[in-house]
C-alpha cells in the first residue's frame, strides 16, 4: 500500500477523499459482489472496540445476546403489512436452493423482527416470562441502488436488540435506555455529537409505532442517522400473537421494542474527525493508540524502545512498534498518520541517552519531549485530551452549522448554501413534508426538545413544533 500516495484534500473532493481515505488506511474495499464491502483486519478492530463497550452496556441491562438464522420466510415477512411495503423494494429473495426451486420464497435478513417474534409468540406464556431482552450481532441485506464503502452498503454489520414487554411503559423506557446508551457511546467513544429526537411518522421505521433518533452532522453539512431505537407498540404483537397472562389471569399482548446501530457509524466517525493527512481516530476507538518509531535502531536503542512499550502495555495502553524494514522515517510517519493512530512515539540514541522519547499528537501535530519516568502519567493525560478536544471540534461545527428559519424562501436559500441543520416549524401535515423534500431534497430529521410552538415554515399553520431538517447522506 502507498501510504505516502497523496490523499485528496478533504475541503475539495470530501468524496474522493473519503474513497480514497477508506482504501489506502486499509479500513476496507470493495467486495467483488456489487454494493458489497471487505472489511479488513484495521477497520474491524474498530468495530470490535465499539462491539466491546455496547456489549458490556448491553449485559450491565439484563439483555442477553442470541442468534437467529438469516434466511426468512416470505410468509413472515408479510404478517406485518407496514413492515414488509417499508422493505420491499430492498429485499434479497432466494428462489433457488440445492438446485431446486424452493417451495416457499426465503428472503435474506433485512432485519429480524419477523423471524425473532415468530420465537417470541412460543416463548411467551405467562407475566414471568417477560421481559425478553435480546441483542444480535449480525449482518443485515439491503438492496441499496446507490453504495458507499460504510456508510452505504448492500451488506452490513450491525447489532440489533428486540425486546418484549408486559406494560408500554416498560417497553418506553427500555427505548429510551437504548438510545440514552447510543448517546453515551456516540459521546464518549466517537467523541460525536448529535441531535436526538423522535422522526415523523413518514420517517418512522416500516412497522413502529415511533422512532427515537441519533443525528450526527457531516462535513458538507448532510446529516447522518447513527442509530436508532424504536416503540413497536403492539403492532408486531397482534401480528405474531404474542400474549401473556398477566398476573390476574388476563391474557394480553405484549409490548415491543427494537434498536440498532451499524458500521454506517463507522463512516461517520471517519468523515467527521479525518483531515487532509488521513484519518484522527478518538482514542477510545483506536486499535492502536500509541505508535512506537525507531530510528536506526541498535541492540542498545531496541531494549529501551522495548521498555518503553512495556511501560504502556502496563497502564492498558494498546501501543505497537513499528520497525519493519525497507521503510524510511518519514514513510512510517505519513502511514500512522494516515491510519489515524491519536499518539507517535519517536526514538533514536539522542532520546535514548537523555532517558526521553518524543511525543506527538495526531490531533494537533504537536510534539513534546518527555522523561520515560513521566511517560506513563503523560500518555494517559494525552488520550484523555485528544478524546475531548475531537468531540469539542465536532460540537463546534455542530454549532455553527445549526442555523434557524422562520421563512420558507430563506429555509430553500440556507438549504441551498450552507446546509447543515435547519430548525424550523413544521405542521405535522405530510404534504408540506414531502414539499419540501421535493424542493429543497431536506428531510425532517427530528423533532427538537423545545416546546415553544411557531407557524409551519411551508404553510404557515399556527402551533407547529419546532424540527431539525437536513439533507441525507
Amino acid at each position: 500500500m502507498a501510504y505516502d500516495k497523496q490523499l485528496p484534500k478533504k475541503s475539495d473532493d470530501i468524496s474522493g477523499w473519503y474513497n480514497a481515505l477508506v482504501l489506502q488506511a486499509e479500513l476496507a474495499e470493495y467486495g467483488p459482489a456489487k454494493g458489497t464491502m471487505i472489511l479488513r483486519p484495521y477497520g474491524y478492530a474498530i468495530w470490535e472496540l465499539v462491539q466491546k463497550k455496547l456489549d458490556a452496556a448491553f449485559k450491565a441491562n439484563d439483555v442477553e445476546n442470541a442468534y437467529f438464522p438469516i434466511f426468512i420466510p416470505e410468509s413472515l415477512l408479510q404478517k406485518e403489512k407496514n413492515h414488509l411495503e417499508g422493505f420491499s423494494p430492498e429485499l434479497a429473495i432466494v428462489t433457488i436452493g440445492g438446485g431446486e426451486v424452493l417451495q416457499e420464497k426465503l428472503v435474506v435478513r433485512p432485519t429480524s423482527e419477523t423471524i425473532m417474534y415468530a420465537s417470541y409468540s412460543k416463548w411467551v406464556k405467562s407475566w414471568r416470562d417477560l421481559p425478553i431482552m435480546i441483542n444480535q450481532w449480525n449482518s443485515a441485506v439491503r438492496w441499496e441502488k446507490r453504495t458507499y464503502l460504510f456508510l452505504r452498503t448492500t451488506e452490513f454489520l450491525w447489532q440489533e436488540g428486540h425486546t418484549a414487554h408486559a406494560t408500554h411503559n416498560e417497553a418506553l423506557a427500555t427505548r429510551q435506555w437504548a438510545m440514552d446508551t447510543y448517546a453515551q457511546l456516540f459521546h464518549d467513544s466517537y467523541s460525536l455529537p448529535g441531535y436526538i429526537g423522535l422522526k415523523s411518522a413518514t420517517e418512522t421505521f416500516a412497522g413502529a409505532k415511533s422512532t427515537m433518533t441519533y443525528e450526527t452532522l457531516m462535513p458538507g453539512g448532510k446529516a447522518l442517522q447513527s442509530a436508532t431505537s424504536h416503540d413497536l407498540g403492539q403492532n408486531f404483537a397482534e401480528a405474531f400473537d404474542i400474549k401473556f397472562q398477566d398476573k390476574e389471569g388476563k391474557t394480553e399482548l405484549v409490548w415491543q421494542t427494537c434498536w440498532g446501530l451499524s458500521t454506517r457509524s463507522l463512516g461517520g466517525l471517519f468523515m467527521v474527525h479525518g483531515d487532509d493527512k488521513g484519518l484522527r481516530l478518538p482514542p477510545e476507538l483506536a486499535p492502536i493508540q500509541a505508535i512506537i518509531l525507531p530510528i536506526r535502531a541498535t541492540d542498545e536503542l531496541q531494549a529501551y524502545i522495548n521498555q518503553t512499550k512495556k511501560d504502556l502495555l502496563d497502564i492498558g495502553v494498546r501501543v505497537k512498534i513499528d520497525d519493519r524494514d525497507g521503510e524510511s522515517l518519514g514513510f512510517k510517519i505519513n502511514k500512522w498518520e494516515l491510519k489515524g493512530v491519536p499518539i507517535r512515539i519517536e526514538i533514536g540514541e539522542k532520546e535514548r541517552a537523555e532517558g526521553k522519547v518524543k511525543i506527538v499528537r495526531r490531533d494537533t501535530g504537536e510534539s513534546a519531549m518527555v522523561d520515560t519516568n513521566q511517560l506513563q502519567k503523560t500518555i494517559s493525560e494525552l488520550l484523555v485530551k485528544i478524546q475531548k478536544n475531537l468531540f469539542d471540534q465536532a460540537e463546534i461545527a455542530l454549532a455553527e452549522h445549526t442555523h434557524t428559519s422562520g421563512d420558507y424562501e430563506d429555509f430553500k436559500q440556507q438549504m441551498s448554501d450552507s446546509k447543515g441543520f435547519i430548525k424550523a416549524n413544521w405542521c405535522g401535515d405530510s404534504h408540506c413534508e414531502d414539499t419540501i423534500k421535493s424542493e429543497t431534497t431536506a428531510t425532517t430529521r427530528c423533532k427538537t426538545d423545545s416546546t415553544v410552538e411557531g407557524n409551519c415554515i411551508y404553510c404557515s399553520k399556527p402551533h407547529a413544533a419546532e424540527w431539525y431538517f437536513a439533507q441525507s447522506y
